[in-house]
């Protein structure tokens, strides 16, 4: 459990300090060059995602709580929505003058998604941490950029572009759900 719980705060750390010291990441800026700073960010991300991957694996688990059966549905339109606004954020779309920042809010929806459906510690470290994580970003850009700027609506061609994408995404990852998570997203599956 050692290395999930220090995977995700490596990963979490990473994003968070960029927000939270823009001084020290500016300075680091001018003083490497912009290549050299992302280039050691996307270090500290993978070598945070490689930890989850390798301290979800390696934890024993213990079982924490049960959520009803009847959840399951909610759980499951909470990730169809999460993904559906993980592609807006990489879209123009009219969600974006409602959601100020998609990306974040599907990783949110997402993690609660799978706290609904997950009961057991290392879930919790994950999925919870993850969650955390969201809101603090949330609230440290919020507090950094200040007053929102509503994007400009996007045509109802590029919806209906973002949708098809989306219901792509999420049939994708239905199908390849027990592959990478080692369980069927939807039973019978």
């Amino acid at each position: 459990m050692i290395l999930l719980v220090a995977g995700v705060v490596l990963f979490t750390g990473t994003h968070l300090f960029l927000g939270l010291a823009p001084d020290k990441v500016s300075a680091a800026r001018q003083g490497w060059g912009e290549g050299p700073l992302k280039g050691l960010v996307t270090v500290f991300t993978v070598a945070g995602m490689a930890l989850i991957v390798l301290g979800w694996r390696s934890s024993d688990s213990a079982w924490l709580y049960t959520t009803p059966s009847a959840i399951r549905g909610f759980a499951s339109a909470l990730a169809i929505l999460a993904i559906y606004l993980l592609v807006v954020s990489n879209r123009p779309s009219a969600v974006k003058g409602i959601v100020r920042h998609p990306q974040l809010t599907a990783v949110l929806l997402w993690a609660v998604a799978h706290l609904l459906l997950n009961g057991d510690s290392r879930s919790l470290v994950l999925f919870g941490g993850l969650a955390l994580w969201s809101v603090l970003e949330i609230l440290v850009i919020n507090r950094r950029d200040g007053a929102w700027e509503k994007p400009a609506a996007a045509g109802v061609i590029a919806e209906v572009v973002t949708v098809a994408i989306a219901a792509i995404v999420v049939v994708v990852l239905v199908w390849a759900h027990p592959w990478y998570a080692g369980m069927p997203a939807v039973a019978g599956l």
